[in-house]
Order: C-alpha cells, then structure tokens, then sequence
C-alpha cells in the first residue's frame, strides 16, 4: 500500500501541475494576441518611414550626426531579454548571441571598450553576476511597455552616441516570427548604416517623387531621430511577442507532457491496486481452506 500512497501524490502534484501550466498558457496566448497585433502594426509604419529616409539620405548625401561612421573604439550592446522564465529557449538564445559578440569585440587584437545595456530582468542578472560590462538596466519597462518609456532609453543611446561616448551601438534580441519561431538577431542601432539603405532603397524602388518643404536637411534632422525611436520601439515589441510566443508554447508542451504523465501514472496506480486487491483475495480464500482443512 505504501507504493500505492506513493502514486497517489505523484497523481496529485501532476494534476497540480498541468493545472498551472495550463492557466499560464490561456495568459500568455492573450498577451501574445495583443503583442502580437502591436507588432503586426507597428512594421509597416517603420518600414515605410526608413524607406522615406533612405530615398533622401542615398540620392542626395544628406546625413546627420547619427550618420558618423567612426573606429569602434567604444561599443554599447543592448541585450533585450525578459522579465520572468518559462519561456523555453528565449532567454538562453539571447545570452548565447551576447556572449558570441563579446568574445568577437574583446578577440585578438581588438582594443574595444565594452558596454552593455541590459533590459529585461534576466539579462540582467546573468551579465551582473559574470562581466562587469553592464552599465545600466531596465526592467520595469518591460511590464508596461509605452512608446513614451521606451523612446527615453533610446534618446539616451542617441545623445551618448552624438556626445561620442559610443562609437557603435548593437542591438540584441529576438525577432517575432511567429508563436513558435524567433529568430535571434543582432542589428545595428547607431550609426545608421547608408549603405544598407541605399541597397533598400534600390531594391524597393524608392523614387524622389516628394515635394520636402522647407528642405531635405531640415525634414531629415527631425525624421531621423522619429526613426531611431520608432525602430527601438519595434525591435522592444518583436522582443515580447517572442516572449509571449515562446511561453505560450512552452506551457502548452509542459501542459501535454503532464497529460502523458497522468496517464502512465494512473494505469500504474491502476495496475498496483488490482495486483494488491487480488493478493488480498488469494489470502481471504486461503485462510478459509485453511480452517476448513
């Protein structure tokens, strides 16, 4: 019978379980729902407003100071991970990309000066406790995410660029794909790179067709910045609609492992209280030949 008590508490803890992991799944798909639609929205938006810049910065050589192409003496990375766990491999597949660039700036004869900006509680303490890299952090920005919130984290990346505290900005995070796929990336914040954007611009067939009033540089300095901010707002909620993705999926693969379990366990608990009823029953009938005897 001890065996039975045994599978009796496992049979409760699974249940317990699967009953957990099934209510984090429904709260992350309706996250994921909202981010997911945040995200969908927010692309087009940002795609035709750098396609805008590219037309002009390419054709006409305009630029700004978040053009400066400059030695990367100074480098900031800007690891983007998330505030809890349970997400499967989300967190771990930024850490393993942020590692892979620290070694490629602090490899061979590179004289780098190594920053790190962690948003999201996980990036946070991996790096703390092994680099003293990190030089800020964010997480409450991640629980209510604004534009507002998250456009001061990049006008602060931006005057630092400006003021030449960093030399080259990277950002680090995974991009939204759908629920069951993200695709780790590393993008290049600052300084804007034109020769991307003129490939963009000749592959999407982007013309002058504009009237710029009062003219490209005046309309460039203020839309550049309105870019940089958009652009780190999309890659802050590609990030989370990866994160509600990825733990919904992985709650729902816990979910059904949990199912499988409870069956095994239950045709065990089955199978030990039969074998246990019928030694009870060879005892009972052997007793009686006994006294019959």
């Amino acid at each position: 019978m001890g065996n039975l008590k045994e599978v009796r508490m496992r049979i409760a803890s699974v249940s317990s379980t699967q009953q957990i992991t099934s209510a984090m799944k429904m709260v992350s798909a309706a996250k994921f729902r909202r981010a997911q639609n945040a995200i969908l929205t927010m692309r087009p938006y940002s795609e035709k407003l750098s396609e805008i810049i590219a037309d002009i910065d390419v054709k006409d050589g305009v630029q700004t100071p978040y053009h400066n192409v400059r030695k990367a003496d100074k480098v900031l990375l800007v690891v983007i991970a998330s505030n809890k766990g349970l997400c499967g491999a989300f967190n771990s597949n930024v850490m393993k990309e942020a590692n892979r660039r620290i070694e490629h700036y602090l490899s061979g004869d590179k004289n780098v000066s190594l920053s790190l900006m962690t948003i999201g509680k996980r990036a946070t303490d991996f790096f703390s406790k092994r680099t003293n890299f990190v030089e800020e952090s964010f997480i409450e920005v991640l629980d209510k995410p604004s534009f507002d919130s998250i456009s001061e984290i990049a006008e602060t990346i931006m005057k630092r660029f400006c003021e030449k505290k960093y030399d080259r900005v990277e950002l680090i995070y995974n991009k939204f794909k759908n629920s069951l796929t993200q695709i780790v990336l590393t993008e290049q914040f600052l300084p804007i790179e034109t020769e991307a954007a003129s490939g963009t611009a000749k592959d999407s067939g982007a013309n002058s067709d504009y009237i710029f009033e009062p003219n490209k540089q005046t309309i460039l300095a203020e839309m550049i910045p309105l870019s940089l901010r958009s652009q780190f707002y999309r890659v802050i909620l590609d990030s989370l609609a990866s994160e509600y993705g990825a733990r919904m999926t992985a709650m729902q693969k816990a979910t059904d492992n949990a199912t499988e379990l409870l069956k095994e366990l239950k045709l065990t608990y089955n199978k030990a209280r039969q074998t246990a009823i019928t030694n009870e029953i060879i005892e009972i009938v052997s007793g009686a030949e006994a006294l019959n005897g």
